[in-house]
């Protein structure tokens, strides 16, 4: 955990991180992260923290904002779904 915040605090690379700092390699912090991202233990580690915080009244909610910048925006409405003709074609060797 603490190789993975150190890259995430300190917005470098994996393979750039001090290997004095006893972390493991990059790749197995990556490995970790990708792992607990897919399993959710971030977003639980976000809540427990935010109910944390909030129940000993350390969060300012006056100055909270919503980022949308991570959800797909809907480009217009949805477009119909193309359906084969049942009237018959003309034959493409045929003038």
């Amino acid at each position: 955990m603490q190789g993975i915040l150190y890259v995430l605090f300190n917005d470098v690379a994996w393979q750039l991180r001090p290997l004095e700092l006893g972390f493991g390699s990059g790749q197995t912090c990556w490995r970790w992260l990708d792992r607990w991202q897919q399993g959710g233990v971030f977003d639980q580690l976000h809540r427990l923290l935010l109910a944390q915080l909030n129940a000993a009244d350390e969060l300012d909610w006056t100055r909270a904002c919503v980022d949308g910048s991570h959800v797909r925006a809907k480009k217009g409405a949805p477009r119909p779904v193309r359906r084969r003709s049942t009237g018959g074609r003309r034959a493409a060797n045929t003038t």
